[in-house]
Order: structure tokens, then C-alpha cells, then sequence
């Protein structure tokens, strides 16, 4: 495949992809697409429904029935504005189940590429855009950071107990590594970086020397 304008950034939950995306997109002027957001946003809705997560065919049905907007800054679905719902322990516990299902992941994918291709490219984070997603990107970035630390900067984000979020976070990644479609990893040729104790603006300052050394 051939090389697009494609920051492709892979990580665990709580590395800090979605803020030094965004600060790397608007440092290196491309738009910029949170994947996540979008499994998150199916998850809130088919909780509010009562639907099974684990119920590939209801759960492809909702999709096809649902309309999901990611802006820069905003969460929508079917008109709701879902921004900080998405971000509730309870939509975290629910998605990792959402994320195994093979057909939810194949039709957001085709919407995450349609997303690159209408816009001629991006900085793209989730957790398998490297890998699978966009495996011809002309920079792919694994970011991880010790459980400790990501659990941390979820309790700063979004409250809770340190211990229970480092459980879950644990467990997420668990499901991620673990699952038979698109797997979290490394991709190939990924550079992978360890945020635990970096700035936000050091990572982003190494991204952005990374992008101008590969991408042009």
C-alpha cells in the first residue's frame, strides 16, 4: 500500500494518546481523529437501551442504526452530545467487551479510513490504527506509560478510587492484547514511546521531529 499523510498512534488506555494527538495535529496542521471515541460512544448508547454488549448482532444492528460524530473536542451520537459520558467508569468497564466484537470493528474501521480519505489524512490514535487500521501510515507510534501511572491520570481526569481504575485499566489491557481481531501491539516499524514521567510537550516536540524525519 502506498504511504498517506497518516500519524497512526497505537496505545493502552491512559498513555496519554488523546492529548498529544490533538497537540501534535495542531502542531503539525492535520486534523485529528479519536477512534476510541467512537466504540465509546456505541457503548453509551447501547447501555442506555439495556443491550446486551456482548450481543455482536444487536450491537452491529445499533451501529447501522446510529449516526457518530468526532470532532475536535466533541462526542455525538444520534444527536446526543456524548462528550463526557464517554469518559464515566461504567462506558470504560463496557467498552473493552464492545471492542472484541469483529463486525463493530470492521465497520468503524471503514469509517475511520473514509475519515482519512475525505480529509487526504490525519493523526489517528485507538488501539489498533498501525496494525490494522492504517498499516501504511507514514509514521506509526506505540505509546505506553507503567498501569500505575495511567490509573493516575484517569483519577485526575475523571475521580475514583487509584486502585479500582489501575483494576480496570489492568483488565482492559488484558482484552485488548488478548482478543482474535486486531490485537494491541506494536506495529511493525512503530516507534514505540514510554510516557511514564515525560511531559505532555516533550512527547509531543519527539512526535512532531518524527513526523518532519518521515513524513515530509
Amino acid at each position: 500500500m502506498k504511504t498517506v499523510r497518516i500519524v497512526a498512534i497505537d496505545g493502552p488506555a491512559g498513555a496519554g494518546k488523546s492529548t498529544i494527538a490533538r497537540m501534535l495535529a495542531e502542531r503539525i496542521g492535520l486534523m485529528y481523529l479519536d477512534t476510541g471515541a467512537m466504540y465509546r460512544a456505541l457503548t453509551v448508547v447501547a447501555q442506555d437501551r439495556g443491550i446486551d454488549l456482548g450481543d455482536e448482532s444487536q450491537m452491529v444492528a445499533l451501529l447501522d442504526s446510529s449516526s457518530i460524530f468526532v470532532g475536535k473536542s466533541e462526542v455525538v451520537i444520534n444527536e446526543e452530545d456524548v462528550t463526557t459520558r464517554i469518559r464515566s467508569q461504567e462506558v470504560t468497564l463496557g467498552v473493552s467487551t464492545v471492542a472484541t466484537l469483529p463486525g463493530v470493528r470492521a465497520r468503524l474501521r471503514d469509517l475511520q479510513r473514509k475519515w482519512a480519505e475525505r480529509i487526504g489524512g490525519g493523526v489517528v490514535e485507538g488501539r489498533d490504527i498501525a496494525t490494522v487500521v492504517f498499516p501504511e501510515a507514514c509514521l506509526k507510534v506505540f505509546l505506553t506509560a507503567s498501569p500505575s501511572e495511567r490509573a493516575r491520570r484517569r483519577v485526575e481526569q475523571i475521580g475514583g478510587d487509584l486502585l479500582e481504575v489501575e483494576a480496570a485499566i489492568t483488565l482492559r489491557d488484558q482484552r485488548d492484547m488478548s482478543r482474535a481481531d486486531g490485537p494491541l501491539k506494536p506495529a511493525e516499524g512503530a516507534v514505540v514511546i514510554d510516557t511514564t514521567g515525560l511531559s505532555v510537550e516533550n512527547v509531543v516536540a519527539t512526535m512532531a521531529d518524527l513526523y518532519r524525519k518521515n513524513c515530509g
